[in-house]
């Protein structure tokens, strides 16, 4: 009887061995290194753009906010070069599409391929086992993206850094508040919180469907609908608000809403209406330049609190900025973990 077919003698270890983890992260390596090259290519085209555009844009930043005296026509000059830069970026709606790229291209086809294609099996047969097989690629390529979303994020937050700088708009610069919905999400702890959880949503999506395109689509969606949620309804919510009666709100403040009460009832937005045009008919002064506008407003307010009007605003302090950054990663961070074990679980439970 030949070698190839001699069956096996008794005591003999016919189960294949496992594969060493290390030897693993070697063959996931191989398996996705084009699609980490392609990870690695954005950010860093992005990187260098931001640092060369960055650079300029902090120098002109400097010479406007040194420029003395503030009204003068060279000031005046400097400001506007400021305020005239990098529109494209300012709002930062642009670079909020890189963690749902990433997520999209690189986490949604990451199991989709080979479930789609079958190669699958013969995976599980080397060796490795299909848990082992999903561990290995979710948990390198998760750190590997998380990693390369964080180094970026410190350079998105020195890029945005003379936006949010304070006194802005005495000298007339450009200024945002920190809760900036189109900033926020590019912090040093969110950005690469959003990209975790775009590649684990892509994953998952993967496992799910089975085939990359579709795959890639759900990835898309998902996020959106996430990432509007967010923004939309629940940031707003990590910490309760404050509330307060007084005019002189900080500017750098995230405001939630307004409203005006008498002697304890809340009035409605078409009643305040009404109150106010004719406060403003009786006691506001005919202004003929907008610089004498808001000392009217302050005479109208002044009017309706002297007959029983209280105006309450619902604000978030720019000082629980950190906070909010660390509630929104930290829940992000959470999710993440929640829908790669997921995805482990699912691939455990999927029949060969």
């Amino acid at each position: 009887m030949t070698a190839p077919t001699m069956p096996a003698q008794p005591g003999e270890d016919t189960i294949p061995r496992p594969v060493p983890w290390r030897r693993m992260a070697g063959v996931t390596w191989r398996q996705h290194r084009l699609a980490l090259a392609g990870v690695a290519g954005l950010l860093g085209a992005l990187a260098v753009a931001l640092w060369v555009i960055g650079s300029s844009l902090h120098r002109a930043y400097g010479a406007a906010a040194a420029c003395h005296p503030a009204g003068s026509v060279a000031c005046q000059d400097a400001v506007n070069v400021f305020n005239g830069m990098d529109g494209f970026l300012a709002n930062g709606i642009i670079v909020q599409v890189l963690p749902v790229l990433i997520g999209a291209f690189a986490g949604a086809p990451l199991l989709a391929r080979e479930l789609e294609t079958g190669t699958f099996r013969y995976a599980w047969t080397q060796g490795v086992g299909r848990r082992r097989w999903a561990v290995a690629k979710l948990v390198m390529l998760a750190l590997v993206v998380t990693v390369s979303a964080g180094s970026f994020g410190l350079l998105l937050s020195w890029y945005y850094q003379p936006y949010f700088a304070p006194g802005n708009q005495g000298l007339g610069l450009t200024e945002v508040t920190p809760f900036f919905p189109g900033l926020f999400d590019l912090g040093r702890v969110t950005f690469p919180a959003w990209t975790l959880t775009a590649f684990s949503i892509g994953a998952l999506a993967g496992m799910l469907i089975r085939r990359v395109v579709p795959a890639i689509a759900a990835t898309l969606a998902v996020y959106a609908g996430l990432a509007f949620a967010a923004g939309g309804f629940l940031r707003q919510h990590y910490l309760t608000p404050l509330v307060t009666s007084r005019l002189n709100v900080p500017e750098s403040a995230w405001i939630l809403g307004q409203w005006w009460t008498r002697g304890g009832t809340t009035l409605s937005q078409s009643t305040m209406r009404q109150v106010i045009d004719t406060a403003w008919q009786q006691v506001a002064p005919v202004v003929s330049g907008i610089s004498q506008k808001y000392p009217a407003y302050l005479s109208v307010l002044g009017y309706l609190t002297k007959h029983g009007y209280t105006q309450w605003t619902s604000y978030q302090p720019a000082s629980r900025f950190w906070p909010f950054q660390w509630i929104e990663g930290g829940g992000l961070l959470a999710l993440s973990v929640l829908l790669i074990a997921a995805t482990i679980w699912l691939v455990g439970r999927r029949a060969a």
